[in-house]
Protein backbone atom coordinates (compact mmCIF):
# COMPACT_ATOMS: atom_id res chain seq x y z
CA UNK A 1 0.00 0.00 0.00
CA UNK A 2 2.70 2.63 0.98
CA UNK A 3 4.78 1.54 -2.22
CA UNK A 4 1.33 2.60 -4.43
CA UNK A 5 1.06 5.71 -2.43
CA UNK A 6 4.51 6.81 -3.05
CA UNK A 7 4.31 5.66 -6.74
CA UNK A 8 1.47 8.03 -6.70
CA UNK A 9 3.03 10.99 -5.39
CA UNK A 10 5.68 10.45 -7.66
CA UNK A 11 3.63 10.64 -10.41
CA UNK A 12 1.62 13.71 -9.22
CA UNK A 13 4.86 15.16 -8.73
CA UNK A 14 6.79 14.52 -12.14
CA UNK A 15 3.15 15.97 -13.62
CA UNK A 16 3.63 18.91 -11.59
CA UNK A 17 7.33 19.57 -12.83
CA UNK A 18 6.21 19.03 -16.77
CA UNK A 19 3.40 21.23 -16.41
CA UNK A 20 5.55 23.92 -14.53
CA UNK A 21 8.34 23.34 -17.33
CA UNK A 22 5.83 23.48 -20.08
CA UNK A 23 4.32 26.95 -17.92
CA UNK A 24 8.04 28.51 -17.99
CA UNK A 25 8.48 27.81 -21.70
CA UNK A 26 5.50 29.21 -23.05
CA UNK A 27 6.20 32.13 -20.55
CA UNK A 28 9.85 32.45 -22.38
CA UNK A 29 8.48 31.55 -25.93
CA UNK A 30 8.38 35.28 -27.34
CA UNK A 31 11.79 36.02 -26.54
CA UNK A 32 12.85 32.44 -27.79
CA UNK A 33 11.47 33.06 -30.70
CA UNK A 34 12.64 36.45 -31.42
CA UNK A 35 15.99 34.74 -30.93
CA UNK A 36 15.18 32.03 -33.12
CA UNK A 37 14.29 34.72 -36.15
CA UNK A 38 16.68 37.16 -35.56
CA UNK A 39 19.83 36.40 -34.08
CA UNK A 40 20.07 32.29 -34.18
CA UNK A 41 18.53 31.93 -37.61
CA UNK A 42 20.53 34.72 -39.45
CA UNK A 43 23.84 33.96 -37.36
CA UNK A 44 23.56 29.99 -39.54
CA UNK A 45 22.19 32.17 -41.89
CA UNK A 46 25.76 33.85 -42.77
CA UNK A 47 28.02 30.89 -41.78
CA UNK A 48 26.50 28.93 -44.89
CA UNK A 49 26.52 31.47 -47.19
CA UNK A 50 29.63 32.52 -46.38
CA UNK A 51 30.44 29.25 -48.95
CA UNK A 52 28.51 31.34 -51.46
CA UNK A 53 28.60 32.98 -54.08
CA UNK A 54 25.43 35.45 -53.96
CA UNK A 55 24.76 38.33 -55.20
CA UNK A 56 21.48 38.95 -53.59
CA UNK A 57 19.86 39.14 -56.99
CA UNK A 58 20.73 36.11 -58.46
CA UNK A 59 21.09 32.15 -56.93
CA UNK A 60 23.79 31.23 -54.51
CA UNK A 61 26.56 29.45 -56.01
CA UNK A 62 27.91 27.00 -53.72
CA UNK A 63 32.39 27.86 -54.16
CA UNK A 64 33.48 25.89 -50.27
CA UNK A 65 36.61 28.47 -49.33
CA UNK A 66 37.27 30.28 -52.32
CA UNK A 67 35.61 33.46 -50.40
CA UNK A 68 38.43 32.93 -47.57
CA UNK A 69 40.71 32.23 -49.68
CA UNK A 70 40.34 35.43 -51.79
CA UNK A 71 39.93 37.31 -48.90
CA UNK A 72 43.67 36.60 -47.37
CA UNK A 73 45.06 36.20 -50.85
CA UNK A 74 43.40 38.83 -53.15
CA UNK A 75 41.41 41.60 -51.39
CA UNK A 76 43.88 44.48 -50.63
CA UNK A 77 41.68 46.48 -48.79
CA UNK A 78 40.74 43.41 -46.08
CA UNK A 79 44.25 43.90 -44.82
CA UNK A 80 43.97 47.72 -44.86
CA UNK A 81 40.81 47.40 -42.99
CA UNK A 82 41.84 45.17 -40.57
CA UNK A 83 45.26 47.27 -39.79
CA UNK A 84 43.03 50.57 -39.35
CA UNK A 85 41.02 49.02 -37.22
CA UNK A 86 43.69 47.16 -34.98
CA UNK A 87 45.13 50.70 -34.89
CA UNK A 88 42.13 52.35 -33.90
CA UNK A 89 41.10 49.92 -31.32
CA UNK A 90 44.75 49.72 -29.80
CA UNK A 91 44.75 53.23 -29.13
CA UNK A 92 41.29 54.54 -28.34
CA UNK A 93 40.38 51.43 -26.19
CA UNK A 94 43.13 52.36 -23.39
CA UNK A 95 43.10 56.02 -23.74
CA UNK A 96 39.15 56.03 -23.20
CA UNK A 97 39.51 53.64 -20.14
CA UNK A 98 42.54 55.75 -18.72
CA UNK A 99 40.05 59.46 -19.38
CA UNK A 100 36.64 57.76 -18.15
CA UNK A 101 38.58 57.01 -14.61
CA UNK A 102 40.59 59.77 -14.42
CA UNK A 103 36.80 61.76 -15.25
CA UNK A 104 35.26 59.30 -12.97
CA UNK A 105 37.58 59.80 -9.66
CA UNK A 106 36.71 64.02 -10.68
CA UNK A 107 32.76 63.33 -10.39
CA UNK A 108 33.38 61.05 -7.29
CA UNK A 109 33.75 63.83 -4.75
CA UNK A 110 31.16 64.57 -2.11
CA UNK A 111 30.48 68.17 -3.33
CA UNK A 112 27.43 70.35 -4.11
CA UNK A 113 25.39 69.67 -7.41
CA UNK A 114 28.11 66.76 -8.09
CA UNK A 115 24.92 65.37 -9.98
CA UNK A 116 24.14 67.75 -12.14
CA UNK A 117 28.08 68.21 -13.43
CA UNK A 118 27.61 63.72 -13.49
CA UNK A 119 24.52 64.07 -15.87
CA UNK A 120 26.19 66.37 -18.18
CA UNK A 121 29.04 64.33 -18.66
CA UNK A 122 27.43 61.45 -19.34
CA UNK A 123 24.42 62.92 -21.27
CA UNK A 124 26.89 62.76 -24.70
CA UNK A 125 27.20 59.02 -24.93
CA UNK A 126 23.81 58.63 -25.45
CA UNK A 127 23.61 60.97 -28.26
CA UNK A 128 23.26 58.77 -31.80
CA UNK A 129 26.01 57.66 -33.75
CA UNK A 130 24.89 59.86 -36.88
CA UNK A 131 24.22 63.18 -34.90
CA UNK A 132 27.53 62.90 -32.85
CA UNK A 133 29.30 62.53 -36.45
CA UNK A 134 27.83 65.38 -37.90
CA UNK A 135 28.34 67.59 -34.91
CA UNK A 136 32.08 66.08 -35.49
CA UNK A 137 32.61 67.15 -39.26
CA UNK A 138 31.84 70.73 -38.01
CA UNK A 139 34.60 70.80 -35.57
CA UNK A 140 36.94 69.24 -37.25
CA UNK A 141 36.22 70.96 -40.51
CA UNK A 142 39.99 72.57 -41.81
CA UNK A 143 38.92 75.89 -42.77
CA UNK A 144 36.18 77.19 -39.88
CA UNK A 145 35.86 74.08 -37.81
CA UNK A 146 35.90 74.85 -33.87
CA UNK A 147 38.89 72.62 -33.01
CA UNK A 148 41.10 74.57 -35.91
CA UNK A 149 40.15 77.99 -34.86
CA UNK A 150 41.06 77.18 -31.19
CA UNK A 151 44.42 76.22 -32.26
CA UNK A 152 44.84 79.76 -34.18
CA UNK A 153 44.49 81.14 -30.67
CA UNK A 154 47.71 80.04 -29.88
CA UNK A 155 48.96 80.74 -33.50
CA UNK A 156 48.94 77.11 -34.21
CA UNK A 157 47.72 75.82 -37.92
CA UNK A 158 45.29 73.31 -37.35
CA UNK A 159 45.70 70.16 -40.25
CA UNK A 160 42.73 69.74 -42.44
CA UNK A 161 41.74 67.03 -40.13
CA UNK A 162 39.48 64.64 -41.95
CA UNK A 163 40.98 65.27 -45.48
CA UNK A 164 44.13 64.54 -44.87
CA UNK A 165 45.36 60.50 -44.63
CA UNK A 166 48.20 61.00 -41.86
CA UNK A 167 45.41 63.07 -39.93
CA UNK A 168 42.04 61.26 -40.50
CA UNK A 169 42.40 58.64 -38.36
CA UNK A 170 43.73 60.49 -35.61
CA UNK A 171 40.69 62.54 -35.90
CA UNK A 172 38.70 59.60 -35.23
CA UNK A 173 40.34 58.40 -31.90
CA UNK A 174 39.90 61.69 -30.98
CA UNK A 175 35.95 61.50 -31.58
CA UNK A 176 36.26 58.73 -29.63
CA UNK A 177 36.52 60.27 -26.47
CA UNK A 178 32.94 62.06 -26.54
CA UNK A 179 31.48 59.14 -25.63
CA UNK A 180 33.76 58.57 -22.33
CA UNK A 181 30.69 58.96 -20.27
CA UNK A 182 29.31 55.68 -20.60
CA UNK A 183 32.91 53.73 -19.39
CA UNK A 184 32.79 57.08 -16.18
CA UNK A 185 29.29 56.05 -14.97
CA UNK A 186 30.54 52.19 -14.35
CA UNK A 187 33.70 53.32 -12.56
CA UNK A 188 32.07 55.45 -10.69
CA UNK A 189 29.99 52.66 -9.61
CA UNK A 190 32.95 50.33 -9.28
CA UNK A 191 34.58 53.52 -6.91
CA UNK A 192 31.18 54.24 -4.73
CA UNK A 193 31.51 50.34 -3.76
CA UNK A 194 34.70 50.43 -2.41
CA UNK A 195 34.85 50.16 1.40
CA UNK A 196 35.63 53.31 3.08
CA UNK A 197 37.23 51.61 5.94
CA UNK A 198 40.33 50.86 3.38
CA UNK A 199 40.49 54.57 2.98
CA UNK A 200 40.27 55.31 6.88
CA UNK A 201 42.55 52.64 8.00
CA UNK A 202 45.49 53.73 5.01
CA UNK A 203 45.04 57.22 6.45
CA UNK A 204 45.83 56.46 10.10
CA UNK A 205 48.93 54.46 8.61
CA UNK A 206 50.01 57.54 6.95
CA UNK A 207 49.32 56.34 3.27
CA UNK A 208 49.41 59.29 0.24
CA UNK A 209 46.48 59.75 -2.20
CA UNK A 210 48.83 58.18 -4.79
CA UNK A 211 49.41 55.08 -2.53
CA UNK A 212 45.59 54.62 -1.56
CA UNK A 213 45.37 54.94 -5.67
CA UNK A 214 47.53 52.38 -6.41
CA UNK A 215 47.19 49.61 -3.99
CA UNK A 216 43.45 50.53 -2.50
CA UNK A 217 41.60 51.86 -5.86
CA UNK A 218 43.30 50.23 -8.24
CA UNK A 219 42.92 46.64 -7.13
CA UNK A 220 39.47 46.95 -6.41
CA UNK A 221 38.11 48.07 -9.15
CA UNK A 222 40.27 45.43 -11.65
CA UNK A 223 36.87 44.20 -11.95
CA UNK A 224 35.26 47.07 -13.61
CA UNK A 225 38.55 47.56 -15.43
CA UNK A 226 37.84 44.16 -16.80
CA UNK A 227 34.59 45.04 -17.77
CA UNK A 228 35.21 47.81 -19.29
CA UNK A 229 38.04 46.50 -21.49
CA UNK A 230 36.45 43.76 -22.73
CA UNK A 231 33.45 45.73 -23.94
CA UNK A 232 35.72 48.64 -25.11
CA UNK A 233 37.55 46.13 -27.26
CA UNK A 234 34.13 44.51 -28.90
CA UNK A 235 32.75 48.24 -29.57
CA UNK A 236 35.74 49.38 -31.21
CA UNK A 237 36.19 46.70 -33.61
CA UNK A 238 32.69 47.33 -34.38
CA UNK A 239 33.12 50.76 -35.49
CA UNK A 240 31.26 51.81 -38.17
CA UNK A 241 29.11 54.79 -38.00
CA UNK A 242 32.12 57.42 -38.07
CA UNK A 243 33.88 56.20 -41.68
CA UNK A 244 30.81 55.89 -43.16
CA UNK A 245 29.16 59.34 -42.44
CA UNK A 246 32.35 61.63 -42.01
CA UNK A 247 34.73 59.94 -44.29
CA UNK A 248 33.60 56.96 -46.40
CA UNK A 249 36.47 55.38 -45.89
CA UNK A 250 39.20 57.82 -46.69
CA UNK A 251 41.18 59.98 -47.62
CA UNK A 252 43.43 56.70 -49.18
CA UNK A 253 41.46 54.53 -47.34
CA UNK A 254 42.86 55.68 -43.70
CA UNK A 255 39.38 54.98 -42.45
CA UNK A 256 38.31 52.09 -43.70
CA UNK A 257 37.22 50.17 -40.73
CA UNK A 258 36.55 46.66 -41.16
CA UNK A 259 33.30 46.75 -40.20
CA UNK A 260 33.06 50.08 -43.46
CA UNK A 261 34.78 47.45 -45.64
CA UNK A 262 32.12 44.73 -44.88
CA UNK A 263 29.29 46.96 -45.49
CA UNK A 264 30.74 48.14 -48.91
CA UNK A 265 31.36 44.55 -49.91
CA UNK A 266 27.45 43.68 -48.90
CA UNK A 267 25.43 46.88 -50.38
CA UNK A 268 27.69 48.63 -52.59
CA UNK A 269 28.86 45.81 -54.44
CA UNK A 270 26.06 42.84 -53.66
CA UNK A 271 28.58 40.39 -52.78
CA UNK A 272 26.67 38.64 -49.85
CA UNK A 273 28.41 35.47 -49.51
CA UNK A 274 31.66 37.45 -49.38
CA UNK A 275 30.57 39.73 -46.99
CA UNK A 276 29.45 37.00 -44.51
CA UNK A 277 32.92 35.60 -44.96
CA UNK A 278 34.21 38.65 -43.66
CA UNK A 279 31.68 39.24 -40.87
CA UNK A 280 32.71 36.05 -39.68
CA UNK A 281 36.68 36.63 -39.61
CA UNK A 282 35.31 39.59 -37.56
CA UNK A 283 33.82 37.38 -35.02
CA UNK A 284 37.05 35.25 -34.97
CA UNK A 285 39.21 38.59 -34.51
CA UNK A 286 37.21 39.61 -31.42
CA UNK A 287 37.19 35.95 -29.87
CA UNK A 288 40.94 36.08 -30.35
CA UNK A 289 41.20 39.19 -28.59
CA UNK A 290 38.45 38.92 -26.22
CA UNK A 291 40.10 35.42 -24.77
CA UNK A 292 43.25 36.97 -24.39
CA UNK A 293 41.77 39.17 -21.82
CA UNK A 294 40.19 36.50 -19.94
CA UNK A 295 42.78 34.06 -20.32
CA UNK A 296 45.17 36.65 -18.77
CA UNK A 297 42.42 38.23 -16.04
CA UNK A 298 43.45 35.60 -13.11
CA UNK A 299 46.36 37.52 -13.08
CA UNK A 300 45.74 41.11 -12.59
CA UNK A 301 41.83 41.11 -11.55
CA UNK A 302 40.71 40.97 -8.24
CA UNK A 303 37.77 39.79 -6.46
CA UNK A 304 37.16 40.30 -3.58
CA UNK A 305 34.60 37.28 -2.93
CA UNK A 306 37.15 34.73 -4.12
CA UNK A 307 40.10 36.31 -1.89
CA UNK A 308 37.89 35.64 1.20
CA UNK A 309 36.67 32.09 -0.15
Amino acid sequence: MKAKLKSKDLTIKRGNRRKSNFQGYWFVMLWLVGFVAFSLGPLVFSFIMSFFRWGLLDAPVFVGFRNYIDMFTRDRLFWVSLRVTLIYSGVSVPLGMVLSLMLAMLLNQKIKSMHFFRTIFYLPSVVSGVAVSVLWMWILQADFGILNYFLSLFGISGPDWLGDPQWALTALIIMSFWGIGGGMIIYLAGLQNIPPQFYEASDIDGASKWSQFWYITLPMLTPTIFFNLVTGIIFSFRTFTQGYVMTGGGPLDATMFFALHLFNQAFLHLRMGYASALAWVLFVVIMIFTSLVFKSSPFWVYYEAERRG
